[in-house]
């Protein structure tokens, strides 16, 4: 949706240098920019090639605010904070589809808000409420007494279990599974069989949650699993049940977090991570790509990046590894 710039920084809380009139009408990469497009840097280096390309117009940090205009620069503290919103705005294209499609199964008994779109083959259970301006997917399938907030997206293949909130503005990619039964077993030492224990529990997930492609959450054994505001989950992560996990959480692609684990508010979780069961992660630590994190440990320390397995601090780790290869060199020595 084409704007001006001018438009564009009132909207975001920035200055102009330059032309303001300058008609945006999408955001790109400084190599594949067009001379309608957006761009962003971060430094001045970057500044000067996207001064030399097509691009339409800059945001740029302060750093920026002295620099000869040779095109319009939207200046910002958090250019790429900035750039992201203002994708939102260009490609929102304001329209609001509100259809329920020929093929979407829907109950009689199922409440369903203004503006909400359901795709084709969409399955609807009963006494589900779909809250006002959400959109279902194509072949969704939302189980009896689902209960989905305003605004929220759910692509297509999503698959949500009976016992099930999600918050308002959660958007949900292709083939997520949430709510499914955990993996929880006691054995008969009799028999040596399995047999499952109860997972009877619910899952619950707060206001502006984006869940990837492929994400699978259990819902509580007895009590709940919940994931808490503004937390982002990334492709193919598993979450098991009765784990809590806090406000703007960060999980990266392939980590597993095992039953009843605890991560606090503001984590960062790097991709392929195990963290075991009854683990706790308090606010503001860092896990590195595939780290371990045995059962029952506690990782404390906010900012500090913890890396290997066991997880400990990264500077640790890294001396750890320095003392084996000094021993190994050693050896071939001998």
């Amino acid at each position: 949706m084409k704007q001006t710039l001018g438009v564009l920084a009132e909207k975001l809380g920035g200055r102009v240098l330059g032309d303001k009139s300058i008609a945006i009408l999408n955001v790109a990469s400084i190599t594949s920019t067009a001379a309608d497009s957006l761009v962003f840097v971060e430094d001045l280096k970057n500044l000067e090639r996207a001064l030399g390309s097509p691009a339409a117009a800059i945001i740029a940090g302060e750093f920026a605010a002295n620099a000869p205009v040779s095109k319009p620069i939207l200046i910002s503290s958090q250019p790429r904070l900035t750039f992201a919103r203002a994708a939102k705005l260009l490609y929102d294209t304001g329209k609001v589809l509100s259809a329920v499609h020929s093929s979407a199964i829907v109950p009689a008994s199922a409440q369903v808000g203004k503006n909400v779109a359901i795709g084709p083959r969409a399955v609807v259970g009963e006494n589900v409420k779909l809250s006002d301006g959400s959109t279902i997917g194509a072949g969704c399938v939302i189980g009896d007494g689902v209960e989905i907030g305003t605004h929220c997206r759910l692509d297509a293949n999503v698959t949500i279990y009976s016992g099930t909130t999600l918050g308002d503005r959660v958007v949900v990619q292709a083939g997520a599974v949430l709510g499914s039964e955990g993996f929880g077993y006691v054995r008969d030492s009799q028999t040596g069989r399995y047999e499952q224990f109860p997972q009877v529990g619910r899952l619950v997930i707060e206001d502006d949650v984006e869940i990837g492609a492929n994400v699978t959450i259990d819902r509580g054994a007895l009590d709940e699993t919940r994931i808490r505001r503004g937390t982002k989950i990334d492709n193919l992560v598993h979450v098991g049940h009765n784990v809590q996990i806090g406000e703007d959480v960060v999980i990266a692609a392939q980590t597993g977090v095992s039953g009843s684990a605890v991560v606090e508010n503001n984590v960062i979780i790097g991709g392929q991570v195990g963290i075991a069961d009854h683990v706790r992660i308090e606010a503001g630590a860092i896990l590195g790509a595939q780290s371990g994190i045995p059962s029952k440990k506690v990782i404390r320390g906010k900012g500090v990046v913890f890396w290997g397995t066991p997880a400990r601090p990264i500077r640790e780790y890294l001396q750890e590894l320095a003392y084996l290869s000094r021993a190994a060199r050693m050896s071939n020595k001998l």
